[in-house]
């Protein structure tokens, strides 16, 4: 029952944070230009935050250079696990 949607929201939410804190960590070692992202851990960094991110570098071109597309993608990240929070939380 309750003890369960309890424990699924507790999943749910750090698989969220997890993967913000990957696309996050993505984001700060692209300012790194010796990183050899063929390399691991890089590769698998990149390998799974880049599913994602490349949704919205297909829709947001970069400005001077910059990529702003991770800024959208952790917005509606963050957007998608309060909907599903919020779905969890009225099944209790």
């Amino acid at each position: 029952g309750e003890i369960m949607i309890n424990h699924l929201i507790f999943v749910v939410n750090n698989l969220f944070q997890i993967y913000f804190w990957l696309i996050l960590v993505r984001c700060l070692l692209s300012f790194v230009p010796t990183i050899d992202w063929y390399k691991q851990p890089f590769a698998a960094v990149r390998d799974v935050t880049d599913l994602y991110l490349n949704i919205f570098r297909r829709i947001i071109p970069p400005i001077n250079g910059w990529d702003l597309s991770p800024i959208v993608a952790i917005l509606v990240l963050q957007v998608i696990n309060y909907i599903i929070i919020m779905g969890l939380l009225m099944l209790r």
